[in-house]
C-alpha cells in the first residue's frame, strides 16, 4: 500500500475473486477506494487482485471466513491501513447442488450454510467495530429474495439469509453510528446461481457489473439503514 491510500476510503470485501463481489470491486477501485479482499481460492484471488491492481492499491487475502485465523488476518491487515470505510459480507455458501428439501436437508450441509452465510459475516462485523465505528461506516450484507419467499429447496440458504437480514437490523438498531444494510441484489448470472439451476440456461439473469450503479448510488444516498432491493436505488444496467 502506498502511503496515499491511507487517506483513501478502504472497503473490505469478502467473496471476491469473482461475481458480484469482483464486480463491486472494480466499482470500488474505479472510484478510487483502496481494497482487501477476500476468496477461498488463491489463484482465482490473485488474478482479480491483478486486474485491481491497475485502478487501485489492492490487498488479496485468500482463506475461508468460517476460519477464525483468516478473520484475523483479514482484521490486521485493515489495522495496517489504518481504517475501514466498508464491509461487504459476499460471501455465501448456497448448499449441496441439486437443492435439498427440509426434510432430506444433510445436516452438516445446513450447519455450512449457516457458518458462512451468518456466523461468519457476524464475526467478521465484531472484530471490525472499532475501526468501522471510527469511520461512521458501512456495513452491507448480501441477501436474496429467498430469504422472505419461500422457495421449494432454498430452505437452508433462504432460513440463513433471512437470520442475516435480522441480524443486520439488530445491529443496525445497536450501533446507530453505523449504516447496516441487507441488501438482495436480485437473480444475476453467477456460478452459485447456476449452482441452484443445473443444467439450466441461465443467460436472461443479469451480469453483476449491472447492479453495480445501484451499490454505488446507495453508498452516495446512504438511506436509513434497513434491508433494501438493489433495484431501490438505481435501474440495472443491461448487459
Amino acid at each position: 500500500m502506498t502511503p496515499e491510500s491511507l487517506t483513501r476510503p478502504v472497503a473490505l470485501i469478502t467473496g471476491a475473486s469473482a461475481g458480484l463481489g469482483l464486480a463491486l470491486a472494480h466499482g470500488l477501485a474505479e472510484r478510487g477506494w483502496a481494497l482487501i479482499i477476500n476468496a477461498r481460492g488463491a489463484d482465482a484471488l490473485k488474478n482479480a487482485a491483478d486486474a485491481l491492481a491497475a485502478r487501485t492499491d489492492v490487498v488479496p487475502l485468500a482463506g475461508d471466513v468460517t476460519d477464525a485465523e483468516h478473520r484475523a488476518d483479514l482484521v490486521d491487515a485493515v489495522g495496517e491501513l489504518g481504517r475501514l470505510d466498508l464491509l461487504v459480507n459476499n460471501a455465501s455458501y448456497l448448499g449441496p447442488s441439486p437443492l435439498q428439501h427440509l426434510a432430506a436437508t444433510d445436516l452438516d450441509e445446513l450447519r455450512r450454510v449457516y457458518e458462512v452465510d451468518v456466523i461468519a459475516p457476524v464475526a467478521l462485523t465484531q472484530a471490525l467495530l472499532p475501526e468501522l465505528t471510527a469511520a461512521a461506516g458501512i456495513v452491507i450484507n448480501l441477501s436474496s429474495d429467498a430469504a422472505v419467499e419461500a422457495y421449494e429447496g432454498w430452505g437452508g440458504y433462504g432460513s440463513a439469509k433471512a437470520a442475516l437480514d435480522h441480524a443486520s437490523a439488530v445491529l443496525a438498531a445497536e450501533q446507530p453510528g453505523l449504516a447496516v444494510y441487507a441488501i438482495d441484489p436480485g437473480d444475476l448470472r453467477t456460478a452459485m446461481h447456476q449452482a441452484a439451476f443445473p443444467g439450466e440456461d441461465i443467460s436472461d439473469r443479469a451480469e453483476p457489473a449491472s447492479v453495480v450503479p445501484a451499490f454505488l448510488q446507495l453508498l452516495d444516498s446512504r438511506p436509513a439503514s434497513g434491508r433494501y432491493r438493489a433495484a431501490e436505488f438505481a435501474p440495472a444496467v443491461t448487459s
